[in-house]
């Protein structure tokens, strides 16, 4: 059994994300998803909404939803902890962990690093902006990194930018329409206010 781990930040989560997971979905037997807790980044909503806007973006991909599962409870801040959890829970699946190439350089400074490239493939997911830096690639195969990378390159558009210029076309219609029930982030609150006014 093939099984794709892909943690993401989830704040909010994007028509990109959704376009990697419709991708996977055809490609792995498993593709288990979590809101994670990025110790190199700051959330902006709290892991309960980031968890429940992932849901909705599952909830909302009808026709792959058969192998996408929100599996929240793998979520750790360390990557080696989540996969121990898939042990546990599927066994000895090949495992793959997800990341995207804005990650790559981040990747040394994972804990225990090698022992997790052991026991996993990486597939790293090409972004709009973040081009894959040979240097990054070759420092993370040294540490001994099966890497694939991924014939598909996320949608551009991300979850900043959305957080920052309230670009709508970035999100799926079940996460717009939570995040303006729940006034989640400050761009919406504008946007919502500047139509009142006019």
């Amino acid at each position: 059994m093939r099984i794709a781990l892909f943690g993401t930040s989830a704040d909010p989560p994007t028509a990109g994300h959704e376009k990697i997971l419709r991708w996977l979905s055809y490609r792995f037997d498993l593709v288990a998803v979590w809101a994670a807790e990025n110790p190199f980044k700051s959330h902006k909503a709290s892991l309960e909404h980031r968890v429940r806007m992932l849901r909705l973006l599952i909830d909302g991909m009808e026709s792959s939803r058969r192998n996408v599962f929100l599996e929240q409870d793998l979520s750790s801040l360390r990557t080696l902890e989540t996969l121990e959890k898939g042990k546990q829970r599927w066994g000895n699946a090949e495992y793959t962990v997800v990341v995207g190439s804005d990650l790559l350089m981040q990747l040394p400074r994972w804990y225990r690093i090698e022992d997790l490239l052991r026991q996993v493939q990486l597939l790293v997911i090409p972004r709009p902006g973040y081009a894959i830096d040979e240097t990054s690639l070759r420092g993370v195969q040294q540490l001994g990194a099966k890497i694939a990378i991924a014939s598909l390159t996320g949608l551009d558009v991300s979850s900043t930018s959305y957080r920052e210029q309230g670009d709508s076309n970035a999100l799926t219609p079940l996460v717009i329409d939570y995040i303006n029930q729940q006034h989640l982030y400050k761009c919406q609150d504008a946007i919502q206010t500047s139509l009142h006014v006019h």
